[in-house]
């Protein structure tokens, strides 16, 4: 994954997480409607974005295998973005 796929990643977890909680989903099926309504945020902000630049925002690329000193650094931009 690089920082686009993780960044989208974290969309549709945060918007899961906010939907559950505004609709106080309680139950396996409530939260599974929460977690495919908080996909679909993510996946349609991914969907536009393609369309706008032209390219896919997935990779082959595996964050882990990135030499070190760049996985820290994009790792600290990331952080700062989401965690102002």
């Amino acid at each position: 994954m690089d920082d686009l796929e993780l960044i989208f990643t974290m969309l549709g977890e945060a918007a899961t997480t906010r939907i559950t909680k505004s609709k106080d989903a309680i139950g396996l099926e409530e939260n599974k409607v929460a977690a495919r309504q908080g996909g679909e945020v993510a996946g349609n902000a991914r969907k536009e974005l393609e369309e706008k630049t032209g390219e896919s925002v997935l990779t082959e690329d595996n964050f882990l295998d990135m030499p070190e000193k760049l996985s820290k650094k994009r790792r600290k931009m990331l952080q700062q973005t989401f965690f102002v």
